[in-house]
């Protein structure tokens, strides 16, 4: 056998790393990416931007029209006007009720002080002889009943002062509605100016001018290219060691990232597993969404361990025959027992010592 045309390694000990790889691509995160849904029904009227464009929140990407949005906004203006002229009304009306009757109070309690000051002076007067007992009785009667008629009417006054409050909380609830209605139906003619609603790429803008658009058709999409995350297809007969939280490498042909492991779908698709890797590194020029990628997944790191590269014919946790070389250059079939396998290593449990070398490639031709 030419020795040029097998492919030979050497057995190892040492620290092993086991890993997955796995094809996939670069997609934004979940809260980087966001459809723009209409909030009322119209007809898209214009379109301001195209794709591929740089937007800011504020950018105003499309412009629809319905003429109910504004005939609503309309009407809710004037109701609100008109709930505030009510108020006006009532609030003038209420005050001038209070006046009159704090009018009427201040006039009860002058007379109530008049008698009190009456009787007090003619029960000295009494004590002297000076006044007769009839005059004395009837000071005493008259502020009597005239403190009666001053408590009554204070009372009054103050169901009076709370009746107004609350017909002016009645009437400024009124005001409240019509202004959180009025409110509403302006928020929906500004929705007619379609805006971005975050900083990023425009992606789609699926729908044309002249077309009719009913509430929660999708109409603006919208990504921010620099907050991205990969996703990996992984083997599914590779992937039930993957865990939350491993240590992964996102190669972009144009550079290296980190990340780690913060997704694995319970479910495999098409015989692989699709896992979301967070990047935790600069992204390198050229990094975009869509672009594919070749991940790598740490799994574990095995200290001091017999290993050596994957052969072309042998499956982790299994026994196969490998041709080892000696000194001479002589191949001879071994039994080799293998333990746990990495993307390009597999440990070797049994029949291969340190330093051997052995044959890697298929060598079914000379069985």
């Amino acid at each position: 056998v030419e020795r040029a045309t097998v492919w030979v390694d050497t057995v190892k000990r040492g620290p092993m790393v086991r890993q997955v790889r796995g094809l996939g691509t670069l997609v934004p995160v979940d809260e980087a990416r966001r459809w723009v849904p209409a909030s009322t029904q119209g007809r898209v009227e214009k379109i301001v931007m195209r794709p591929g464009v740089q937007v800011t929140p504020d950018t105003v990407v499309l412009e629809l029209s319905d003429p109910n949005v504004q005939q609503a906004l309309t009407d809710a203006e004037q109701a609100l006007r008109a709930a505030e002229a009510d108020y006006n009304s009532l609030k003038a009306r209420l005050d001038a009720e209070t006046l009159n009757q704090r009018a009427a109070a201040a006039i009860v309690r002058a007379d109530y002080e008049n008698a009190r000051t009456e009787r007090e002076m003619n029960e000295g007067l009494a004590k002297d002889g000076l006044v007769s007992n009839l005059i004395l009785k009837q000071s005493v009667v008259r502020a009597e009943s005239l403190g009666t008629r001053n408590s009554i009417e204070t009372d009054r006054l103050k169901v009076t002062e709370a009746s107004m409050r609350a017909q002016l909380q009645s009437s400024q609830a009124n005001i409240d509605q019509r202004r959180s209605t009025y409110n509403l139906r302006r928020s929906q003619v500004e929705q007619l100016r379609v805006r971005a609603g975050m900083h990023g790429v425009l992606e789609q803008v699926p729908v044309e001018v002249g077309q009719q658009v009913q509430p929660g058709t999708n109409l603006v999409r919208v990504a921010d290219p620099t907050r991205l995350k990969a996703e990996l297809r992984i083997a599914e007969t590779q992937a039930r060691d993957l865990t939350i939280g491993q240590i992964a490498s996102i190669d972009t042909r144009n550079g290296f990232i980190p990340g780690k492991v913060i997704r694995i779908d319970p479910a495999a698709v098409n015989g692989t597993v699709t896992v979301d890797v967070a990047l935790e590194g600069a992204l390198p020029r050229g990094a975009r969404p869509d672009l594919s990628v070749d991940g790598t997944i740490e799994l574990e790191r095995l200290e001091n361990v017999l290993f050596v590269g994957r052969p072309a014919f042998g499956q982790e946790q299994s026994t196969v025959g490998l041709f080892k070389l000696d000194a001479a250059g002589e191949a001879t079939r071994a039994q080799v027992q293998l333990g746990r396998s990495s993307v390009n290593t597999i440990e070797v449990l049994s029949g291969l010592a340190e330093g051997d070398q052995v044959v890697l490639s298929d060598m079914s031709a000379w069985d």
